[in-house]
């Protein structure tokens, strides 16, 4: 009788713990958010930011696990979103657009569940020339031997989409199609005249010239930069503040694209207001990450945002 009742008693607390750990379970997997944010290079930008908003969301959001991961940057990152392999991606906005469009690198590639989150900070189109060349414009770069970027890059299309602005084709220049170390070192070393440079400034490339040689950059006036705007929607007017480079103390107006964060069509309009809300209540943290998120703001959020907003994101702008 003893033994049947403690048998009765452990059976009934095995049941017990069983469906304890059936609710834990149903519980953990409709509270918890895994969120996978694709960043860059662990070298570049990207990376720093994205580990910052892995921990603002984490703290931030209840059930909440996020974490960044290192990969090839845009063009790698806005692929892993399409597939659905991460949730969230830096990119840059130019890169996108044609992602959404189905232009330039994706071509016949159209990427159609992308949704904008938020525009970050300014990746500026530098020209960047030797104060030896004698050339003042973009004008003058006509016959010229000019590093483009490299082939099938973001910023080797800004460099075509900018010469277009000033009426010049390929066939007017001899273009060579260069990454940013070896259009420095082919300056440096007097193989070309200019050269294209989409990153945020300083820009270690070109901070690479000046310590042998006096820079120019080249200016894009603001008629120029309002033709493009009007043809390429995530191109915004930027200034190069006077001193940006060593020995060259003129401010240069400009261009930029954007730095942005995107999430795909499976971030539900709660989840995207949850982000939003977390990373600009949590801003200074994640300015902290590095100096190009210094620029990180809720009032530039919408600069140059080349795709439609995820609905929750846009709910918080307008609050």
């Amino acid at each position: 009788m003893h033994l049947g009742k403690l048998g009765r008693i452990l059976s009934a607390a095995a049941l017990l713990i069983f469906c304890a750990l059936l609710l834990v379970g149903c519980g953990g997997s409709g509270s918890n958010k895994f969120i996978n944010i694709a960043t860059g290079g662990t070298a570049g930008t990207y990376y720093p930011i994205g580990g910052a908003m892995a921990e603002i969301l984490n703290k931030a959001i209840p059930g909440m696990n996020a974490s960044a991961q290192s990969t090839g940057a845009t063009v790698a990152n806005i692929n892993m979103l399409k597939e659905g392999s991460v949730d969230l991606a830096i990119v840059q906005n130019d890169i996108t657009y044609y992602a959404v469009n189905g232009t330039e690198m994706f071509k016949d590639k159209k990427v159609e569940n992308l949704r904008g989150i938020a525009a970050l900070y300014p990746e500026t189109c530098q020209i960047v020339t030797l104060e030896s060349t004698g050339i003042k414009s973009i004008a003058d770069l006509k016959g010229k031997r000019v590093a483009v970027g490299a082939a099938g890059s973001g910023a080797e299309a800004n460099a075509r989409q900018i010469l277009e602005a000033y009426g010049i084709t390929y066939d007017d220049i001899d273009e060579q199609f260069l990454s940013f170390g070896e259009a420095a070192s082919a300056l440096k070393d007097g193989n070309v005249d200019a050269a294209f440079v989409t990153a945020g400034f300083p820009t270690a490339a070109v901070q690479d010239i000046t310590s042998q040689n006096k820079v120019r950059l080249l200016p894009i006036e603001a008629d120029k930069a309002d033709a493009l705007i009007a043809k390429y929607p995530f191109y915004t007017k930027t200034k190069i503040p006077a001193g940006t480079y060593a020995g060259f103390d003129e401010e240069v107006p400009g261009i930029s694209v954007m730095a942005m964060l995107v999430a795909t069509d499976k971030v539900d309009e709660k989840l995207g207001y949850d982000i939003t809300k977390a990373l600009f209540d949590n801003i200074e943290k994640l300015q902290a990450a590095h100096s190009a998120a210094k620029q990180i703001t809720k009032e530039s959020a919408k600069d140059g945002m080349s795709i439609e907003l995820n609905a929750g994101a846009e709910r918080y702008y307008k609050e």
